[in-house]
């Protein structure tokens, strides 16, 4: 009945359509604590949404079934799709006979270790629960939303959260202090059962200061913050794709505060108090074609 951005205000009124900021995401710190007999590692990690975003919009048709397009040829429109299966998980539980057209417009690098895919998921359970008045709530979307994916529960809630269990067990946390976020993809897709099969946890000496990093958001302390990043999955990352830690380097030298690669990779973020330098970060990135996919951004949080 009308267009809403995630996370944002009415806009305009439409009959039938809804449009969705599907924010991309970053871990602070990323620690892996085992690994469970079912094969799922348990984890614990901060996890931070940005600005950057795709955008879905969802509209209604009178022809039944579930269409995707997108502006990225890289996106399955398919079945394996997590729109398609986001849209299909209510429409199939409501009895929705309507059909439904979704766009997707990319923008956050895929295969990335961003939640990409999970968020445009998220947005797709948030806009189909709008579209048709389904009354559902945040945590009943959320609960619906992990059988999808463990990191579609965060991507429903957004802002900053402390992630625990398999990224299941979320805790809302006080928001980043003000910074700019200086994020850039290489042009190498890191498998994350690689990485996971490849983690030797028995081996690890070092972990994240996880608790220290929640402390540092509750002061908005953003050196506490910058000085606590850590990921225990570069352990493996780093010497198999050299690129990571030239990128970490580079922006380290331009001026970031600390840079960290998020995720099972491949991607690196640096976070800098001064706009101009992290500007100058990404244009050196981008003239010295280490990836054409490097951006400047901002932490978002849902009352923005």
């Amino acid at each position: 009945m009308y267009t809403l951005l995630f996370g944002g205000r009415y806009t305009r009124k439409l009959m039938n359509e809804i449009r969705l900021k599907a924010h991309a995401k970053i871990n602070l710190g990323l620690d892996v604590l085992r690994r469970r007999e079912d094969g799922y590692h348990e984890v614990k990690m901060v996890m931070q949404s940005l600005s950057l975003h795709d955008e879905i919009r969802i509209r209604k048709s009178r022809r039944p079934g579930i269409r995707i397009s997108c502006d990225h040829a890289g996106v399955p429109t398919d079945g394996r799709n997590l729109v398609y299966k986001a849209a299909a998980l209510l429409m199939e539980e409501f009895s929705i006979t309507e059909g439904v057209d979704l766009m997707i417009r990319k923008r956050i690098p895929m295969a990335a270790g961003m939640a990409g895919g999970s968020s445009d998921g998220a947005a797709t359970l948030v806009g189909i629960n709008q579209l048709f008045q389904l009354g559902l709530s945040q945590k009943e979307l959320m609960e619906r939303g992990v059988t999808l994916g463990a990191d579609i529960p965060f991507c429903i809630m957004r802002g900053t959260a402390l992630s625990e269990g398999i990224g299941e067990i979320l805790t809302k946390l006080p928001g980043m202090p003000s910074c700019y976020i200086v994020v850039a993809k290489p042009p190498i897709d890191v498998s994350t059962k690689f990485v996971y099969t490849n983690l030797k946890l028995n081996e690890l000496t070092d972990h994240p200061d996880i608790d220290g990093m929640v402390e540092a958001l509750d002061r908005k302390d953003l050196e506490g913050i910058t000085t606590r990043l850590a990921n225990v999955l570069e352990t493996v990352t780093l010497p198999a794709y050299p690129v990571i830690t030239e990128l970490k380097d580079i922006m380290k030298t331009e001026g970031a505060q600390g840079s960290l690669m998020t995720g099972s990779g491949s991607t690196v973020f640096g976070i800098f108090t001064d706009e101009a330098k992290a500007k100058h970060c990404a244009y050196k990135i981008l003239s010295k074609c280490y990836t054409k996919e490097c951006f400047v951004t901002t932490p978002y949080s849902p009352a923005q």
